[in-house]
């Protein structure tokens, strides 16, 4: 009893230190999803997610426009090696589908009437140290390759590690602080992150958000427990997507903000569904080399996930 009682507080905390990277939801920290309800009976999980963005405006006064779909799709393992320690890996693979209606022509157009499917592979590890009731630490290397079909996969590479801790207070609510270091392609990031999952009420909890492909990790939700089947969720987070659309260094990053609400249905003790609908706003999209920014038309989105436990 105590062992288990020890993986369920270490699988919470690795849910909240997953859910509050700034960047890319970090793979590495992915394997720990799987831990939350059973993890002597689930050490395994799948998550498959469809995304999609109404049509945006790009650029002022342009007559540019941007329509996006995506499949995003994650495999998880992790396994206790003792009461303190666990290890885990995952793979995952996106495919994303921009669609450009392109009137006229300017470097940041030109680079991007040239692509339109981006393949993104990662794939990570992670090691946690559970040191008592309250603390855990955490390291998660990862690598990741993101490019569009006008890019070659060599030289799509980045990688980076995570370091945390999280510590759970007496009461339950938990707080964790750490650092993301990521050498992206064409530029390296270090960023500082906070967890928080704090009980307000009985059915009312505020933590951070974390689906994989609407959302994006930083930022707040606020959820109610309807039933326990049944939740409902209402937030904001940070979305950064960085790829590689030439040979020479070339990238495209898109960064924006989403506010969204959730409803999310647990059919059984291992079959999960969530559905999101959102508004996409403040959004720039950069390209490199030659560097040109744009503004993104803020825009509306929809996304289902499905989340398979065994």
């Amino acid at each position: 009893m105590t062992l288990y009682k020890a993986q369920i507080s270490q699988a919470n905390a690795c849910r909240l230190l997953l859910k509050s990277l700034l960047l890319m939801p970090v793979p590495g920290l992915v394997l720990c999803q799987q831990a939350i309800a059973a993890p002597e009976r689930s050490p395994f999980s799948l998550t498959v997610a469809r995304t999609s963005t109404a049509t945006a405006d790009v650029g002022a006064n342009t007559g540019h426009e941007l329509q996006r779909d995506a499949w995003k799709t994650r495999f998880s393992a992790s396994m206790p090696l003792n009461r303190q320690w666990s290890i885990g890996a995952n793979i995952g693979y996106d495919n994303l589908d921009y669609d450009w209606r392109i009137n006229q022509a300017t470097q940041l157009q030109l680079a991007e009437q040239d692509w339109s499917t981006v393949h993104q592979y990662s794939a990570g590890l992670s090691l946690t140290y559970r040191l008592d009731n309250h603390w855990m630490f955490l390291v998660a290397p990862q690598l990741k390759y993101a490019y569009a079909d006008t890019a070659s996969s060599s030289n799509a590479q980045s990688y980076g590690v995570v370091a945390s801790s999280m510590y759970r207070f007496d009461s339950g609510n938990m707080l964790g602080f750490g650092v993301a270091y990521l050498n992206d392609i064409s530029e390296v990031r270090t960023v500082p992150y906070l967890a928080v999952r704090w009980q307000i009420k009985d059915k009312l909890v505020l933590a951070n958000p974390f689906q994989a492909g609407f959302s994006g990790p930083a930022g707040l939700e606020l959820r109610y427990q309807y039933r326990p089947d049944i939740d409902f969720g209402i937030g904001s987070s940070k979305r950064t997507e960085r790829l590689l659309v030439a040979d020479d260094d070339q990238t495209i990053e898109i960064d924006e903000w989403v506010g969204f609400v959730r409803a999310g249905w647990k059919a059984t003790d291992s079959l999960s569904l969530n559905a999101y609908a959102g508004y996409y706003f403040g959004g720039e999209i950069e390209l490199s080399d030659p560097k040109v920014t744009e503004d993104i038309e803020d825009q509306a989105a929809f996304g289902l996930v499905f989340k398979l436990a065994f």
